[in-house]
């Protein structure tokens, strides 16, 4: 599906094509191999992949950092979206991830609306985690 989907955008000379894999679980191997696949065949004829979202919740806590080391392995990923960051998860993954996988937290989800997901601004992350308030 990807491909006929790569192929159709560059037939209507689309610049971007969006692909959800949503529901990918890190511990079954032959999901993320199909994950691994469906990547691979982003790249083929006339696609080229620029960026590979990993999004993941803010409350999942230290499993966070096995689901991301185990997608960007299968996928290249380039950077998190990190959702739920407005509940009671206090976001402790964001150093993990990038220590130890180098991945950019890209964006957060500070709410349920489209608006509520905004660029990540490590100062305001900071700020608000030493903040006395």
């Amino acid at each position: 599906m990807i491909f006929d989907a790569v192929e159709a955008a560059a037939a209507r000379k689309a610049d971007v094509v969006l692909a959800d894999t949503a529901g990918r679980l890190h511990t079954k191997t032959n999901l993320m191999d199909e994950l691994a696949k469906v990547r691979r065949v982003a790249d083929k004829g006339a696609g080229s992949v620029t960026e590979v979202l990993l999004v993941l919740d803010a409350t999942t806590g230290q499993n966070g950092l096995n689901q991301a080391r185990q997608f960007a392995e299968a996928t290249d990923v380039t950077g998190v979206v990190l959702t739920k960051l407005d509940g009671s998860a206090k976001g402790g993954i964001v150093f993990a991830i990038r220590a130890e996988l180098d991945l950019p937290v890209k964006l957060v989800g500070l709410g349920e609306s489209a608006t509520d997901l905004v660029d990540f601004d490590a100062g305001e992350f900071v700020d608000a985690l030493v903040s006395t308030d």
